[in-house]
């Protein structure tokens, strides 16, 4: 057994809390593993200025952790599961998706409690299609406003003036300690989250036995059925952060509960699905969820959006 291991991570504050939490929880499972960490800097925390979906998606938070692998200068690496990409890069591997929080969108303001509170022409700051779709559907009288950065740099021009409100994953805020900062929580029929939102994966190259057997420890099999069933959606309709795609399951039982939808950037066309499915086969049921939403017009909605 390794007696040392090596975390890539970026170097975001939520970034550094889901490496470390990581590390404890392998140092816990294993008592003579020495856990390190190696944070970078990625081409997306750079991009601050840009729409991801025009340089080359969330994978562009990724890409520099991938490389530290492949070289050898770290062991692991740990993401957010709503970062990663559908469809890994040749000779890589997800080791464990480990414990979820709650996966829902925060609604956070310095003067309104929740997005129905908001008068009209009021600005909302996000840079996720994803949420701009559900807030234009929910409240076509709202003015989307693009913000990027981190979580402290988007609460940073919220107080600051730059807009009304922000919406953020409530598991950020959460895990940064800033729970107080969220007015309230939108129900999933106000936004649908991200497929994987909320869940920590950990990833390493898959000729690296030893080291995923030690990483599949931590694995959550009750987070696993759900993000593998919601990432399948994502990868049967070639889902990046250029789709405004969302999907959520639940596990009750035996039994998996999946809901997605594709948008209109506009939110004025939106094509649902809802279905159930056998815990034991995830993936199975994401193409399925992914095939209903094409009959509902997600093919449509995906060629109006251009390559």
């Amino acid at each position: 057994m390794a007696e040392r291991m090596v975390i890539a991570t970026r170097r975001s504050r939520l970034a550094l809390w889901q490496a470390e939490h990581v590390k404890a929880r392998l140092e816990r499972a294993h008592p003579a593993l020495r856990v390190e960490l190696l944070a970078l800097s990625t081409r997306g925390d750079e991009l601050l200025e840009v729409s991801l979906a025009k340089e080359g998606g969330k994978g562009l938070f990724i890409k520099e952790l991938e490389a530290a692998l492949a070289e050898g200068r770290a062991d692991l690496a740990v993401h957010s599961m709503k970062d990663m990409p559908a469809e890994l890069p040749a000779g890589f591997a997800l080791a464990a998706i480990c414990d979820r929080e709650d996966p829902r969108d925060a609604f956070v303001s310095t003067r309104f409690g929740s997005l129905a509170d908001l008068p009209r022409g009021a600005a909302v700051g996000t840079s996720s299609l994803r949420r701009q779709a559900q807030i234009a559907a929910n409240r076509p009288d709202l003015v989307i406003r693009p913000l990027r950065g981190n979580v402290e740099t988007r609460l940073a021009k919220l107080d600051g003036g730059a807009c009304d409100a922000v919406v953020l994953a409530a598991a950020g805020l959460v895990r940064l300690g800033l729970e107080r900062r969220i007015r309230s929580r939108l129900s999933l029929e106000e936004s649908l989250p991200a497929p994987g939102q909320a869940a920590l994966g950990i990833e390493c190259l898959i000729a690296r036995g030893g080291v995923r057997a030690l990483a599949g420890a931590l694995a959550d099999p009750v987070a696993s059925a759900c993000v593998r069933a919601e990432r399948a959606v994502s990868r049967a309709l070639g889902g990046n952060c250029a789709i405004p795609l969302a999907a959520h399951a639940v596990l009750a039982g035996d039994v998996l509960s999946l809901r997605a939808l594709v948008a209109a950037p506009d939110g004025k066309r939106i094509a649902r699905a809802a279905c159930e499915g056998a815990a034991a086969d995830p993936e199975g049921l994401g193409e399925r969820a992914a095939a209903l939403l094409r009959s509902h017009g997600a093919e449509e909605i995906l060629a109006a959006l251009g390559p």
